[in-house]
């Protein structure tokens, strides 16, 4: 069993990417964007058949994966993080 390197950069950017994508995705979804939803459901979808594809043949590219994943999302909401455009209302106490 061998290791490309380069296919396991390639699963590690394409992981790193689709997490982004899919941080996107979530807050696209929770801001009731549909375009811009649907927009990153399709890029997620397309890097990670990359992924897949590469990994299946071999598992020791499920660890490139895992890394790549990690980084994706942690880069994506460190630095793209924005906040809501309407922050939710203070609870009121029940009285």
């Amino acid at each position: 069993m061998t290791v490309d390197y380069w296919i396991g950069a390639g699963v590690l950017v394409a992981t790193a990417a689709t997490d982004a994508a899919y941080v996107m995705f979530t807050s696209s979804v929770v801001s009731r964007r549909a375009l811009a939803a649907a927009n990153w459901s399709s890029v997620w979808y397309m890097l990670s058949s990359f992924a897949v594809i590469s990994y299946t043949n071999n598992w020791i590219y499920v660890g490139f994966a895992i890394v790549g994943s990690w980084i994706g999302a942690y880069l994506t909401l460190k630095y793209f993080h924005r906040e809501p455009s309407h922050p939710p209302a203070p609870l009121q106490p029940k009285v």
